[in-house]
């Protein structure tokens, strides 16, 4: 900047402040080069897998936002469950969250407050932890309800606690 100062205080020679600034021009050019590198996908540098092999067993779009939080040591469990028509869990809670996608057939899931949620194939839901998120899950459609499930369960815990069906069940 002082350089360009001088030049430009020198007179009316405008033109000589250009080549003084050439350099800077170039500091700019290699700048915004490296700029831009940094945010192109960098393939040429990423390592390649071998021996690796990948199975999609089940995927599921939720209807809203996923909250998943786990504290301590924490037990990831994933299993497949299948309801039979007219099958139902009984009434249970988990110690922990779990995320489900139900592959195929319907869930129908009666919860605490005896609100009733149906989960079709391709959709997932979670379930929150905690006693006070007792529910039920049914099957009442004509093929076997099929779920995948990941349960985040405090190191240690079962799967599932039975539970009495809320008062409003009996109603």
């Amino acid at each position: 900047m002082r350089a360009w100062s001088r030049r430009r205080a020198a007179g009316p020679g405008w033109a000589g402040w250009r080549p003084h600034l050439a350099g800077s021009g170039r500091a700019a050019l290699v700048t915004a080069s490296v700029a831009a590198l940094a945010v192109v996908p960098s393939a040429a540098l990423a390592t390649p897998g071998s021996g690796v092999t990948g199975t999609i067993l089940a995927q599921g779009t939720s209807d809203g936002t996923l909250k998943v939080k786990a504290k301590g040591r924490t037990d990831v469990v994933v299993r497949t469950i299948t309801v039979a028509p007219g099958g139902s869990t009984g009434w249970h809670y988990h110690r922990g969250q779990l995320i489900a996608v139900v592959q195929s057939g319907t869930l129908t899931r009666t919860l605490d407050d005896c609100s009733v949620e149906e989960t079709p194939a391709g959709k997932s839901f979670v379930e929150p932890s905690g006693a006070r998120h007792r529910h039920i899950g049914r099957n009442l459609g004509s093929e076997p309800v099929v779920l995948y499930v990941t349960y985040l369960l405090p190191a240690g815990s079962a799967l599932s606690e039975d539970a009495d069906p809320p008062k409003c069940a009996h109603e």
